[in-house]
């Protein structure tokens, strides 16, 4: 992969450190990521588009260079991939306070329309049912994920419900505002993620906030905390709060690391750690439809309200 860099972008490299499949490199006293880049031109463009729309706000995002023949994506064996020069401290962190600030920055418009999301039913259904597929095909060499997978399962199902009613309550009121948002945010949340333009998207605000609250407990950080300062400083519809506290629900944790085990990314013992938590999740769930119900009257899943 070094000369592949060297010859697109007239680098003189001479490593590379290979972290699955994003490589990672320094020159000239700045570090650079040559990653894959696994969505559509058009979406590209878009991105392209808020990239500029930000930095004309004076919102960082990292840099995507062109290659040599002028070109965003450089096709590396039958894949393509782009070069990212990220911008300040890596590490930096953004807390919650700062998504809330940054991503009401920009809204969606006709110019983003390719990174809109926001059917979330829909995806989680299309995921579940690939995930069932696959397990059925390929899941028996994998005794941790059968022993687990049904319990998900329910969960993600749980979730989806949740999104359909809620949608179904409040479709003549419309959808609330849709803002710059992740395909994915983690905890802790740096720099070298939030203000990567190849994760941008737009959705609902409370997208990037459950994420990072869901993420921030499996971190073993105080998570209940971050969801009251959340509801404290914002202030979200009923429509949203309730597809916040469905966004909690949906147990991305699990499938995130079960994706990365069947594209042999990781092992599978890292489901362990998820799955001895699945009863103290519950009581955080409960935690958090009691803490959302001091702001809104949210509906409730029986279980999780009824759990000793």
């Amino acid at each position: 992969m070094k000369d592949i860099i060297n010859y697109y972008y007239n680098f003189n490299i001479t490593s590379v450190e290979d972290w699955n499949n994003i490589f990672c490199f320094t020159y000239k006293e700045s570090q650079f990521y040559f990653v894959p880049f696994n969505r559509t031109e058009k979406e590209l463009i878009d991105i392209i588009n808020v990239s500029k729309e930000l930095k004309a706000r004076n919102i960082p995002c990292h840099d995507i260079l062109l290659n040599k023949f002028g070109r965003l994506l450089t096709n590396v064996y039958e894949s393509n991939y782009i070069l990212l020069k990220p911008i300040g401290d890596i590490y930096e962190e953004y807390d919650i306070k700062d998504m809330i600030t940054i991503n009401n920055r920009l809204i969606l418009s006709l110019t983003k329309s390719n990174l809109y999301r926001n059917s979330w039913a829909q995806l989680w259904s299309d995921k579940i049912d690939y995930f069932e597929y696959q397990i059925h095909e390929l899941g028996k060499d994998h005794e941790i994920i059968l022993d687990s997978f049904s319990y998900y399962i329910g969960l993600a199902e749980n979730a989806i419900s949740y999104v359909n009613n809620t949608n179904s309550k409040y479709q003549k009121t419309g959808v609330d505002r849709i803002c710059l948002s992740h395909r994915r945010i983690n905890y802790p949340n740096y720099k070298l993620n939030y203000l990567n333009p190849l994760s941008f998207i737009f959705d609902l605000e409370v997208r990037d906030i459950a994420e990072y609250i869901k993420s921030a407990y499996f971190h073993d950080a105080d998570a209940l905390s971050y969801l009251k300062e959340t509801l404290r400083i914002s202030k979200f519809s009923l429509y949203s709060l309730e597809l916040l506290y469905a966004r909690l629900l949906y147990p991305s944790y699990y499938f995130d690391i079960y994706e990365n085990i069947m594209n042999n990314k990781e092992e599978e013992e890292k489901l362990i750690f998820v799955i001895e938590k699945a009863s103290a999740y519950e009581d955080f769930l409960k935690e958090a439809y009691i803490e959302i119900s001091k702001y809104a009257p949210i509906e409730g899943i029986s279980w999780i309200i009824d759990k000793k």
